[in-house]
């Protein structure tokens, strides 16, 4: 049975067209897909990402605990409110999700894993607990929306008190605070600054009314894709898997293999790491028109390769995608669209930061 966020009301209110994602009936946009994309990277724009699921652990050894299932070092946070993005690994280094974790307390962490993959999540996760006598929690009583964009934290701080003001606006990237009965944490999948907040149910309709009042726009799924490809930000299911590790998902910078930690899938990463990497994530862009899509076949002088996630950029006005190809393809890449091989450049990601384009003209 398909799922519905608190918010579902207020999106059908506002005309949204609603889709099917991971189970859930969620907002594609609400009318124009550019529109939304150019509000978040122009001013300030919200997303009803409710669907994500919010897990509390609590217990002495949940630091210990975290050290063994993530694949980032949870030692490098060190103070309250600080954020880590990590992968969650299988015993053959397959990811299983990739999430954000929070510490808040030594004994009390909250992570923050994707809709699509919620049941496998917390299988996974309250089996792995058991050893560490750590409770698992979802917190099904949340609802979130994300705020991005250049104006969107001035936007979100003209409705919190004084104090929660304060917090909110002293707080760096990858942090979080408390007040007003809000969990505010400056991340984001957009490559825009702002805030993801997480607010009981009860209140979310009400916070949602209220940034939009103060010019904060809502945005659709559509618009979250666009400008989280443009922010070379990876989607799980399209750009990996768990038959994929976070060396071939161009996610190298989350692993940490400090001496002395064992973690799920260690043995597997240092293996392959050391017989070399056969596939890699790259960056393409298309100079001639055209739209890049999930699938299509990549040939390169090393061997083929596919699109994993692709798109038409709107801010840079032509497509982009991840592709996953053999090691060493840098020049001479053709993508098949319909059975013509149609050139492409290799680049660097992200493709857009602040807002502006980060490709070099040809």
């Amino acid at each position: 049975m398909t799922q519905k966020t608190v918010l579902n009301d207020a999106h059908r209110a506002l005309g949204a067209k609603m889709v099917d994602f991971g189970g859930w009936d969620m907002p594609l946009n609400y009318g124009s897909q550019i529109e939304e994309h150019h509000a978040v990277r122009r001013d300030a724009g919200m997303f009803d990402v409710s669907h994500m699921t919010v897990v509390d652990l609590h217990g002495a050894k949940t630091r210990a605990f975290l050290r063994y299932l993530l694949a980032n070092s949870i030692d490098k946070l060190k103070a309250s409110g600080k954020a880590l993005y990590s992968c969650m690994l299988n015993e053959q280094g397959g990811v299983i999700d990739d999430l954000i974790v929070y510490f808040l307390s030594e004994d009390f962490f909250r992570v923050v894993v994707n809709a699509a993959t919620r049941e496998k999540d917390l299988a996974w996760i309250e089996k792995q607990a058991g050893a560490f006598d750590v409770k698992v929690t979802e917190r099904a009583d949340l609802a979130m929306i994300a705020v991005q964009g250049p104006n969107a934290r001035a936007k979100v701080q003209s409705l919190l008190s004084d104090a929660t003001r304060a917090a909110a606006a002293k707080i760096g990237k990858f942090v979080a605070t408390e007040g007003d009965d809000l969990f505010i944490a400056r991340t984001g999948y957009t490559g825009e600054d702002g805030y993801e907040i997480i607010v009981p149910e009860s209140a979310a309709v009400s916070l949602w009314a209220r940034l939009k009042d103060v010019g904060v726009a809502p945005a659709g799924l559509g618009a979250r894709d666009t400008l989280r490809l443009e922010a070379g930000m990876n989607l799980y299911g399209q750009d990996m898997d768990e038959t994929i590790t976070p060396w071939e998902a161009g996610l190298a910078w989350t692993v940490s293999l400090e001496p002395g930690r064992a973690f799920v899938g260690r043995g597997v990463l240092e293996k392959q790491r050391d017989d070399g990497i056969k596939r890699v994530l790259i960056g393409l862009v298309m100079d001639e028109k055209g739209v890049l899509r999930h699938g299509q076949r990549v040939v390169t002088p090393q061997g083929d390769g596919e699109i994993l996630s692709g798109t038409f950029s709107p801010t840079l006005g032509k497509a982009i995608a991840f592709a996953r190809v053999p090691a060493g393809a840098t020049d001479g890449v053709q993508v098949d669209i319909r059975g013509k091989l149609v050139p492409v450049r290799v680049v660097k990601y992200p493709f857009v930061r602040d807002g502006q384009s980060q490709i070099e003209t040809p």
